[in-house]
């Protein structure tokens, strides 16, 4: 039939719903209130809200005829066993202790480098031994202990290929030795067996644009607090300017040559012919600066000493032959002071007794 009537239920009156199109009964929205009280409840940081949000919802769900009473129901008993848990945690320092918990993990995390992010002056312990490859390191307070400090670096520069292990660690090795003198220029303060050591890139990272070479002073596996830093910030203007005067004889004289002059006779007087020149380089530059007065005696006997020094290294250094070498050797290093101006040192505030030093030597990865 053409016209045939739909379904149909009755009229909608009070308390009488009525129905919906085709004979179905409206959808029961369900309640906001119940639902946030439900969630509160589950996020333990927000039960006493569930706890609200559920009492508050009870109500309006009988009074609008809403679903989610079942939800508003759990909100309020997950919130009350949350609020429970929450006061117990307080009264007995648990929550404390898990918040403490949590923010030395992240903490530690944030500690957590690679060797290659490190920044100068900050100290570090890796997460091995120093001499193994270490793809993370640890950074602490300097005031703790640890295993070395950053000193500075730089950008490997003018090769369009990999150079080779033997190329990278000559660079890092030499220009290390100048980032370190700068970073520590008070070395007596330095404590005895902190030497050189660098990261340098490897023939994989290198592929990977990896440059840099971190340069550090570290301890040979055997932690020490305190810092070493002593560079231009931290002197004054004397202070700076006699350790820059003195430091290379110190330098040049680590330097001396594995090989006897028997074997290698060349090296020996080049080595030589170099401390010679430090040494004449320091008596000029020490002579050259006006020194507070209670420094300028114990400098002045400094430089009377280097002149003497001077004559004997110049004997070594033009010797005409191994046993002429020989000959020269010990007065050269008879003359040159052994403390090379502590008194000076001491009265400029600068550290006046040196480190007793152990064999040792840089060292990479």
């Amino acid at each position: 039939m053409p016209y045939t009537a739909g379904p149909y239920a009755g009229p909608a009156g009070p308390g009488m719903p009525g129905v919906g199109p085709y004979g179905q009964p409206p959808r029961r929205t369900t309640n906001g209130l119940a639902i946030g009280s439900l969630v509160s409840g589950i996020v333990c940081c927000l039960p006493p809200l569930g706890l609200v949000l559920g009492l508050v919802a009870l109500p309006q769900i009988r009074k609008r005829d809403q679903a989610g009473k079942g939800l508003a129901v759990a909100g309020i008993v997950l919130s009350v066993l949350s609020c429970l848990l929450l006061v117990t945690g307080i009264a007995t320092g648990g929550i404390s202790a898990f918040w403490g918990g949590v923010k030395e993990g992240m903490d530690e995390a944030a500690r957590s480098k690679s060797p290659f992010s490190l920044r100068t002056g900050q100290c570090f312990t890796p997460d091995g031994r120093l001499d193994e490859y270490a793809a993370d390191v640890t950074v602490v307070d300097c005031g703790r202990p640890h295993l070395g400090e950053v000193t500075g670096g730089f950008k490997v520069t003018g090769f369009d290929k990999w150079p080779g292990d033997d190329t990278i660690d000559e660079i890092a090795e030499k220009r290390c030795e100048t980032v370190n003198s700068g970073y520590a220029l008070d070395t007596w303060a330095v404590p005895a067996n902190i030497w050189p050591y660098y990261y340098v890139p490897s023939a994989q990272s290198w592929r990977l644009g990896d440059r840099t070479v971190t340069c550090a002073l570290a301890g040979e596996n055997k932690p020490f607090s305190g810092s070493v830093r002593s560079d231009a910030t931290l002197l004054t203007d004397d202070q700076e300017s006699f350790l820059k005067t003195v430091n290379p004889i110190e330098t040049v004289s680590y330097r001396e040559p594995e090989e006897d002059p028997d074997e290698d006779f060349t090296a020996n007087k080049v080595w030589a012919t170099e401390l010679l020149g430090a040494i004449n380089t320091a008596y000029a530059g020490l002579g050259q600066r006006t020194w507070p007065a209670e420094s300028a005696p114990s400098v002045a006997a400094l430089r009377k000493e280097l002149a003497a020094a001077s004559k004997q290294w110049l004997k070594l250094a033009t010797a005409a032959d191994a046993d002429a070498y020989w000959e020269a050797y010990d007065p050269a290093w008879e003359a040159l002071p052994e403390d090379l101006g502590a008194d000076a040192r001491t009265a400029l505030d600068l550290t006046g007794t040196p480190p007793a030093r152990g064999a040792g030597g840089g060292a990479s990865t």
